[in-house]
């Protein structure tokens, strides 16, 4: 089946919970800085799960930014390629959004429409738990490093590529009041907002 997708290249995760943010900020960096052929796709996965898995089917190679857990210190990367993916993925359960994915994989898998070549870069979050918290420095330090190894991969696919002479503004993918200077400058401080979560959700499910 021929695959109109030359590369899709997907940041996973939530904005909104600090480090599981690195994905979808690694892809907006990427679409900021340079400028690729219509054949490449940059998208904000998100959480969406099995509603990935058409754009998967129709790539014929991809590149996967995320917050993984592997039990290391925080900032550190991991590149996982192929088989590893979803391997790398199942060391713990993070969030909803990576059992999401390895359903995505598993599926495509399944259908034998997996692409030809998958790369996972991956870095150990320092904080989750803060709701409407940014990535900490150590794991936004990672996200240069992590484009340069995409890029890599990239060249070596023989996928081609520019460096744009003036970067987008902002990510170019979302609104940008969810473009991380405004999404961390127009951040409520910590007596108007809840770090964890619904005080009310939070104490019904202490008190059930």
């Amino acid at each position: 089946m021929k695959k109109n997708t030359e590369l899709l290249v997907l940041g996973i995760g939530n904005i909104l919970w600090a480090d599981e943010g690195f994905g979808v900020r690694c892809v907006e960096a990427l679409n900021a800085q340079y400028e690729f052929d219509d054949n490449v796709i940059l998208m904000d996965g998100g959480t969406q799960g099995l509603y990935l898995l058409p754009y998967i089917e129709d790539a014929r190679r991809l590149i996967v930014f995320d917050a993984v857990d592997y039990g290391m210190m925080p900032g550190e990367m991991v590149v996982a390629t192929d088989n590893d993916v979803p391997r790398f993925m199942g060391i713990k359960k993070m969030s909803l959004h990576q059992t999401g994915f390895q359903e995505v994989i598993m599926s495509a898998a399944l259908l034998d429409k997996l692409p030809e070549s998958l790369v996972l870069i991956g870095i150990q979050p320092q904080e989750l738990d803060d709701y409407g918290g940014s990535l900490r420095d150590v794991v936004k330090a990672q996200i240069q490093p992590s484009l340069n190894v995409a890029l890599q991969w990239a060249s070596s696919w023989n996928v081609p590529y520019s460096k744009r002479e003036v970067p987008l503004s902002s990510g170019g993918l979302n609104s940008k009041t969810l473009e991380m200077n405004a999404y961390e400058t127009g951040r409520p401080s910590a007596e108007d907002a809840c770090r964890v979560g619904d005080d009310r959700i939070l104490f019904g499910m202490a008190k059930g």
